[in-house]
């Protein structure tokens, strides 16, 4: 009797599970052009924020603040997804939706045993109850489940079906979708997952809450063994792996998502909030490892400091690392301020493109001696930062260290207005207090200037000598043309300054790393600064209270060049070493250069002694910027004739920064060019007034 009962009983479930299919292909039938699957509803999905390299540097959960990752495929790791048909649906390349097999197997067990031993679900009839959940578990909820299913294996391929699967699979809390559960559990992406990791995956999305490995880690452990049972079963894998994994502990800890360059990536998300991913040209592993380095820095510095750092590539623009302040969301340090953009006053670190405009024009030589003693420039009475002056220095160790008189006498020489124009035409962008102009204390930080424009503007000194920097692109803000008039500054000028700045000894304790660096500090302690290059790569520092609050002691040199230091080695990229020198940057002892660069008098000085009256020097020919044909199809070149008007007899001439004979008073030079390309001459009278045109050789 019992035999005949189980019999009828089969038979039953049998039937069962033919109408239910029946059933299902006729509502899918019925269902398929009225009311297509609501595919649509699943772009609900988790922004992300991506590295160059397409690595997550930061996600926000979706508008039902959930985390649901996209993910392909290809990023998941091919094992995991054969142990989940194994285990969840062995004929899904077979079936269309609803395998009438598993539901008939399903139902005869439960006539069998009474209760729901195993599902007949398939991977895409789960996928349909995704997209389209119903609280309630009827005939007919379950008979609108396999008409989606059927309607969604038409509509989308295989790895479609898939894809979309792991993306909405539950796992726990909020978290839906694989990536969004191996990042939280694991701290890894969904590639390369180990056979425990896989089997806990499989069986979480059976019942999420319950097998939580964070809170329940026995319930975790006995469900991946009965997914690796299934698979040692199947022969998928070897009994051995089934032993080495029957003791493991399943218990786990849910970990924070990935959160790097949080500024830059809240900042992409407001910009562009129907975007789902957002490239930028950062990299992963710079960002995270300066992001440390600041936040470290930051705690051994004092409290209420933050830190700043901005890492850029001078040959495409492109930035590499961006740390907006120690810690987003450190209330104490105003973590939430980014500092990367926060116009703030440079200090001294402005003063190596005075020196460079100064050698451009011809004003002075590194070896040139400048005063550095009281000065009154028309009422302005710059002061050294300790209070002390240092007498006749040269030009090199003036800049090496940072004295405020020599810089100011060169920017008086030179112009405030000409620093202006070549932060213009870096692309930088800098501020004055009021409706003034640029005078001459810009030179020692009287402006308003972000770390973001000064790592700018030094790339100008980083990149191919002579070029104007590439604008820096992190891929989210919008790009800063420079104003493109004029070159940025020329190559022996560049090569001047970086060959001055690359002497500066490390700080103490510091790798003695080849790089050229300034510092700066602001008035009353309130910033500092530390932004040096080697042959490709710039990197700034900014340290300080975001508060804008004085820090007694503060200085860059002290506080900010160490992590300057740090970030150059911590960054993990190679040294790249300078370009040597170029045509016309030759290094000159003071012996060596003409007797009127051998010290720097400045133009008021000149004026006040009354020395010259008559007109200044001025070169008749060539004219400025000539492209002139000197070899006519020979071997050698014919020489090039300068004339000269004006000026005070004797006269020095130079080419490309050499001397070229004894001074005289001769106001035509015959000079013989090295060869094609750019030159340029330069005449210096006897009053120290110069004169100089730039020409091409042909």
């Amino acid at each position: 009797m019992k035999s005949g009962k189980l019999i009828r009983r089969t038979g039953f479930a049998g039937a069962c599970a033919l109408a239910l299919a029946l059933l299902g292909w006729s509502a899918a039938i019925w269902l398929d052009n009225a009311y297509p699957p609501p595919i649509a509803g699943i772009d609900r999905l988790s922004p992300e924020i991506t590295d160059r390299d397409g690595r997550l540097l930061r996600a926000f959960v979706n508008p039902d603040g959930r985390w649901r990752l996209p993910v392909g495929l290809d990023e998941v790791d091919p094992d995991f997804i054969d142990l989940l048909i194994t285990y969840e649906d062995r004929r899904f390349y077979e079936h269309a939706g609803v395998d009438p097999l598993a539901m008939g197997r399903a139902l005869w067990q439960m006539a069998l045993h009474r209760r729901i031993v195993s599902g007949g679900s398939t991977i895409t009839m789960q996928v349909a109850r995704l997209i389209e959940p119903r609280p309630e578990r009827t005939v007919g909820a379950k008979v609108l489940q396999m008409a989606r299913a059927l309607q969604l294996e038409r509509r989308l391929s295989k790895s479609e079906i898939l894809e979309l699967y792991l993306t909405l699979a539950p796992y726990g809390g909020n978290l839906e979708g694989v990536r969004s559960a191996t990042l939280s559990y694991f701290s890894k992406e969904p590639a390369g997952l180990s056979l425990e990791e896989m089997a806990l995956l499989v069986a979480l999305p059976q019942s999420p809450e319950t097998r939580r490995p964070d809170r329940f880690p026995e319930r975790a452990r006995d469900a991946s063994l009965r997914v690796i049972e299934r698979a040692v079963m199947t022969g998928m894998i070897a009994e051995g792996e089934r032993d080495r994994v029957a003791d493991l502990q399943y218990r786990a800890r849910k970990h924070p998502l990935p959160s790097f360059a949080p500024h830059l990536a809240r900042r992409a998300l407001l910009g562009a909030p129907d975007k789902i991913r957002i490239s930028t040209s950062l990299s992963r592993p710079v960002q995270q490892r300066l992001q440390r380095l600041a936040a470290s820095a930051a705690e051994r510095i004092g409290p209420k400091i933050s830190v700043a750092i901005v890492m850029a590539d001078s040959r495409d623009g492109s930035v590499l690392a961006e740390v907006g302040s120690a810690d987003m969301f450190d209330e104490s340090r105003d973590g939430w301020i980014d500092m990367t953009t926060a116009v703030r006053s440079p200090g001294s670190t402005l003063k190596p493109f005075i020196y460079g405009l100064a050698f451009q024009e011809g004003l002075v030589m590194p070896e040139t001696v400048i005063a550095d003693r009281p000065a009154d420039f028309g009422g302005y009475r710059p002061q050294n930062f300790d209070m002390t002056f240092q007498g006749d220095v040269t030009v090199r160790r003036a800049l090496q260290m940072s004295l405020n008189v020599p810089a100011v006498r060169l920017l008086e020489g030179v112009g405030p207005q000409r620093l202006a124009g070549l932060m213009r035409r870096a692309g930088a962008v800098y501020s004055f207090s009021g409706d003034e102009g640029p005078g001459l204390s810009v030179g020692l930080g009287g402006l308003g200037m972000s770390l973001k424009d000064l790592v700018q503007l030094y790339c100008g000194l980083a990149a191919v000598p002579g070029r104007a920097p590439r604008p820096l692109d992190n891929g989210v803000d919008p790009v800063r043309l420079g104003s493109g008039i004029g070159p940025f500054m020329e190559a022996p000028a560049i090569w001047h300054v970086t060959d001055i700045l690359r002497e500066l000894a490390p700080p103490a304790g510091s790798a003695n790393i080849d790089i050229a660096y300034k510092t700066g500090t602001s008035y009353g302690y309130r910033d500092a600064w530390a932004i040096g290059y080697d042959g490709r790569y710039v990197i700034g520092v900014w340290v300080g209270r975001p508060d804008n609050a004085a820090v007694p002691g503060l200085t860059g040199f002290n506080d900010a060049a160490p992590i300057l230091f740090d970030a150059f080695v911590r960054s993990g990229l190679d040294h790249v070493a300078f370009t040597p020198a170029p045509a016309g940057a030759v290094r000159l002892a003071r012996q060596e250069l003409p007797p009127a660069m051998r010290f720097y008098r400045g133009g008021g000085e000149t004026a006040a002694s009354g020395a010259s009256v008559e007109a200044p020097p001025h070169i008749a020919y060539p004219p400025a910027g000539a492209r002139i044909a000197l070899s006519q199809g020979r071997q050698a070149y014919s020489p090039l004739i300068v004339k000269l008007q004006g000026g005070r007899p004797p006269f020095r001439w130079l080419a490309n920064g050499r001397p070229l004979d004894e001074p005289g008073r001769r106001r035509n030079l015959a000079w013989m060019p090295d060869g094609p390309g750019s030159a340029n001459i330069l005449v210096i009278d006897a009053a120290g007034r110069t004169a100089r045109v730039d020409v091409f050789v042909e």
